[in-house]
């Protein structure tokens, strides 16, 4: 199906950090509540918060398939002993005192990697491979505008593929209700999820801390966004808890060609706005919601350039 085009073409501002707890989540809420034009995607989905600010209320949900689990069919098992023997992840165990509820093998789903090394041996063909619900996806409606968000099943894999499910999602929203930008809050460091997240992105914004592991955690993911030819700037937050090594990433930002477009100082107030489950910007109309302001109206212009 061919999607509507854009008069104006459709922009993604991704924020990021090298570590978790840097304080991006609560600025992708400030830039919600400073845009209401803008569809939100929560990328986070090992550690997906950015719903405990904007309260969305869910209007469409759907299971995300990742990866593959086995399953024995109890009728055809003649309990050979073949699969647990095989099974390099110690996935099968044999029920002793068969009185779980009459199974002689049982396959632990959590630590079944899927590998289907089972299902070719099994002489009985009593064991199928079948698709593991690992998470599920979510559409909301938020007091800011649309926002897609998921969540990843406990011990999950493939975050990777849930993410891109929810930037496809986030881009139809964008598609359908004629929004030219997309607000992207990414996952933390490096990984997977965190490629997922800013492939293809107008703008990467990370956030980091003004100590030496978070210069250094800024430095990788620098270097992943310059990997994929992405504009990238930085925010440092509580600049003012360590103002020398504040202004020592900005000198390494300043030979790297990147600027700082954001220094966020400390205060209480965020803690204050979390509780109350409002963005910055909404509780508070003191200098750190100005700076936020301010850095939003320079990374919606560099964005648009």
């Amino acid at each position: 199906m061919v999607g509507v085009i854009h008069q104006v073409k459709l922009k993604e501002l991704v924020v990021i950090s090298g570590k978790g707890g840097t304080g991006k989540t609560s600025i992708v809420a400030s830039f919600a509540a400073l845009s209401q034009k803008a569809v939100l995607a929560d990328c986070d989905v090992d550690a997906a918060d950015l719903y405990l600010i904007l309260e969305p209320s869910i209007q469409q949900r759907g299971t995300f398939l990742g990866g593959k689990v086995s399953t024995i069919r109890q009728e055809l098992c003649t309990g050979c002993g073949i699969c647990p023997d095989l099974c390099r992840f110690d996935a099968i165990e044999k029920n002793s005192n068969f009185t779980n509820n009459g199974e002689l093998f049982s396959i632990d789903p959590i630590a079944c990697e899927g590998c289907g090394v089972c299902v070719y041996f099994c002489p009985e063909n009593a064991i199928d491979l079948e698709d593991k619900v690992a998470g599920e996806w979510f559409i909301s409606e938020t007091r800011f505008g649309p926002m897609v968000h998921a969540r990843l099943g406990i011990a999950a894999e493939n975050s990777g593929k849930l993410v891109t499910l929810v930037r496809r999602n986030a881009q139809r929203i964008a598609d359908e209700r004629g929004l030219s930008l997309i607000i992207v809050d990414g996952s933390p460091g490096t990984g997977c999820p965190v490629i997922s997240s800013v492939t293809g992105a107008s703008l990467v914004l990370v956030v980091t801390e003004p100590t030496m592991s978070g210069q250094h955690d800024l430095a990788r993911v620098a270097e992943l966004a310059d990997h994929f030819k992405i504009p990238t700037v930085i925010c440092v937050n509580k600049w003012d808890l360590n103002p020398s090594m504040s202004s020592s990433i900005e000198d390494w930002a300043d030979g790297r060609g990147i600027e700082v477009v954001g220094k966020i100082r400390y205060d209480p107030a965020v803690t204050k706005a979390m509780i109350e489950k409002r963005s910055i910007v909404e509780y508070s109309n003191g200098e750190i919601a100005q700076e936020i302001a301010a850095m939003w109206g320079l990374v919606t212009d560099r964005i648009s350039q």
